[in-house]
């Protein structure tokens, strides 16, 4: 993809000068051989790609840049590929605003969708889907959702409104499901009742294989794309040796896919007619994705928890490879390093493998992604806010094109875990914090 279409800030934006969702696996003794293997499972276009991200060419940083994030890096000696891929300049856009709280109380919520008469539907990670009023009044849980696997980083995940929904009231989730064997990420629809107290005719529409018995990285977030058709993203499952399997074509654990929204593969899917890849893949190489948005011009971008110093913001394209395990900026959790699979250990740039466009070190553990294109934050236009679970924040970007040029941590006085963050019909931002009382909030200009 070629799109010359440029994301700026407002003027308000200034820089700081004083501190910082619309095949068997082999064993390959060296990382060359594994490379070279690997090769050989990607798209062409993936096997093409270079190292360098697919975007416009990297400006030298203003003199008078200075990151807005000044501790300590939790990863030693990492050199970015290009000027500004982290601790990009500080900025502020100057904009005064409220903080609302909407509702409080909810049990570890994930996921807000607003509804377009100003209701919000918001998912407990528990296994709870609730009805929250505008004005706070919360609802019993809606029925007819399917049992969770609730435990860890498991339960009652995403929720995204139909593009249709107002005519044909459906919504799609994502949970972790129980199986024999184990659990594994799922998608169900569904349709709201009119008096929104039960969904009807729910049906599961795509099940993440393979099954694993564990309980991290189940990712998940669902946007529905320009085109119609349902993206999905989804984590490799933490545990070394599931790590593999974001390199491996024949299961969707570390991946990006694209269905339609009755769950079928569309025909122009990168692995298509592969008889040892999985048609519904559109990319590969994630390790915890929880943030999926496309941006005013069409394009995916996600956001991923990464090692412990590499957090990532990547723009997706259909069939490349982003890596993981085999790249990955940042060292384990446990201080180890270099990371390490059954595919030998990593490096921060391998070719053929796409960079991210930007990373965070230190980590900030990145959940929900939304592009804002409203009208009550005009300076905001174009950025891209970030949810901040470690970093218990909200992170704002600035960017040019398919360059993150500016950075800006919000709330965090707050001292709450940010899960989720979308933007209403009516151009005000809401977010839930991941907490065991967790809240709804609103963020509307000041005074308003």
């Amino acid at each position: 993809m070629s799109l010359h279409i440029r994301l700026t800030s407002s003027p308000s934006d200034t820089m700081s000068t004083i501190r910082t969702r619309p095949r068997p696996f082999r064993l390959i003794a060296t990382s060359v051989g594994v490379i070279a293997t690997l090769a050989a499972c990607t798209a062409p276009a993936a096997q093409n790609s270079s190292s360098a991200p697919s975007t416009s060419a990297a400006q030298p940083l203003p003199a008078n840049c200075t990151p807005v994030e000044t501790r300590p890096p939790n990863a030693k000696g990492q050199t970015p590929v290009f000027p500004g891929q982290t601790r990009i300049c500080s900025v502020s856009s100057n904009v005064a605003f409220d903080v609302v709280v909407i509702a409080k109380g909810l049990e570890h919520p994930w996921s807000v969708e607003p509804l377009p008469d100003g209701q919000f539907l918001v998912t407990e990670r528990p296994g709870r889907l609730r009805l929250i009023s505008a004005s706070g009044q919360m609802s019993e849980p809606i029925e007819g959702i399917p049992a969770v696997a609730a435990g860890g980083q498991g339960g009652l995940l995403d929720v995204a409104l139909s593009p249709a929904f107002a005519n044909d009231r459906t919504i799609f989730w994502t949970f972790s499901e129980p199986r024999e064997g184990g659990n594994g990420t799922a998608i169900a629809r569904g349709v709201l009742s009119a008096d929104r107290k039960r969904v009807d005719d729910v049906r599961v529409i795509f099940r993440v294989m393979p099954t694993y018995n564990g309980k991290m990285h189940f990712g998940s977030r669902i946007a529905f794309g320009p085109d119609g058709m349902l993206y999905a993203s989804f984590g490799e499952r933490s545990d070394t040796p599931m790590r593999p399997n974001a390199q491996k074509l024949d299961g969707h654990l570390g991946k990006v896919i694209r269905i339609r929204p009755d769950g079928t593969v569309p025909n122009d899917n990168p692995f298509v007619g592969r008889a040892d890849a999985k048609p519904e893949i559109w990319d590969l190489g994630h390790r915890n994705p929880q943030g999926l948005a496309f941006d005013p011009q069409g394009r995916l971008w996600q956001v991923e928890h990464g090692t412990r110093g590499g957090d990532e913001l990547n723009l997706i394209q259909k069939g490349k490879n982003y890596g993981w395990p085999l790249q990955a900026y940042g060292i384990e959790y446990s201080g180890q390093q270099p990371i390490t699979s059954a595919l030998g250990p990593s490096a921060p740039q391998v070719a053929g493998m796409e960079q991210p466009v930007y990373f965070w070190d230190p980590v900030i553990a990145p959940s929900g992604l939304q592009f804002y294109t409203g009208n009550a934050f005009p300076a905001w236009r174009g950025n891209a806010f970030i949810g901040g679970l470690g970093g218990k924040r909200l992170v704002r970007l600035v960017l040019d094109g398919t360059r993150v040029v500016g950075e800006e941590h919000l709330l965090t006085d707050r001292n709450q875990r940010v899960r989720d963050v979308r933007q209403g019909p009516d151009g005000l931002l809401y977010l839930v914090t991941d907490e065991q009382a967790g809240e709804l909030w609103k963020l509307t200009p000041k005074g308003q």
